[in-house]
């Protein structure tokens, strides 16, 4: 048996979300299908995280196994590449150890979410686009404030299950390119609407709707119906995930 990582981007608007639902179209299925067509044999996908209904993915992480050695990786990223839809694209593919798991082996996931302050026919589907303005310093003193955090109950979606709301942030910042507001943040894990959450409660800061105080006060009781609305799901990108060399057993490929 061979397992190998698979390196793809995705556009989400079509889709329901990464994991397979029953009657609606998800990342995971597509995957699936296309990779069954080359392999001729039903194969099981498993991605490195959950993302929502109309979350993107600039570089996402999914394993598989195959009986078949792939030899000739440029053909078979190539012929891939030919049966997958236009929303989604692969671009490497790495063999790993066995007990390599896309999901659990990861140390590290960053997302990123995108607001425009302007009506923008071009970007609809990829930015949030609101008609205020907003206070960059207030937000990156909230998103300071989440690397002092280890619970993120008050971010979490309700009824979902986890064994647990511990994370680590490692990163989290605003900047501001033009008219575009980028938030970046890396983390050990994440939980289901965490991003989302933590987005609309820093708008919420930054348009000073919501006092920066009240923000960590909120954030520490880990109380989620206290907390603002999320920001929509089209913002939002999956943008990394890191893995420990040790799994690798071949050289990585730079895209």
């Amino acid at each position: 048996m061979y397992r190998y990582f698979l390196y793809m981007s995705y556009n989400g608007t079509r889709y329901c979300g990464w994991q397979k639902q029953h009657n609606a179209p998800t990342v995971q299925a597509t995957v699936e299908e296309a990779l069954q067509k080359l392999l001729h044999t039903s194969t099981d996908v498993t991605g490195a995280g959950r993302t929502d209904t109309g979350v993107h993915a600039r570089y996402y992480v999914a394993h598989f196994d195959t009986h078949q050695e792939i030899t000739n990786k440029k053909d078979f990223l190539h012929r891939l590449n030919a049966v997958l839809p236009y929303d989604i694209a692969v671009f490497d593919l790495r063999r790993v150890t066995e007990d390599a798991h896309a999901r659990f082996s990861a140390i590290c996931r960053s997302y990123q979410y995108h607001i425009e302050q302007h009506k923008n026919p071009f970007t609809v589907d990829y930015a949030w686009q609101i008609h205020y303005t907003l206070d960059i310093d207030l937000m990156n003193q909230a998103a300071n404030f989440l690397k002092e955090m280890n619970d993120f109950t008050a971010f979490a979606k309700l009824h979902s299950n986890n064994t647990t709301n511990y994370c680590t942030v490692f990163h989290a910042v605003w900047t501001q390119q033009g008219n575009e507001w980028i938030f970046t943040i890396s983390a050990n894990r994440f939980l289901r609407n965490m991003v989302r959450a933590i987005v609309g409660n820093m708008v919420d800061v930054g348009r000073k709707k919501l006092p920066l105080e009240e923000f960590k006060k909120r954030a520490l009781m880990g109380d989620r119906s206290l907390a603002s609305t999320s920001a929509p799901a089209k913002g939002l990108f999956f943008t990394f995930v890191e893995y420990p060399q040790t799994i690798f057993l071949e050289n990585v490929v730079e895209n």
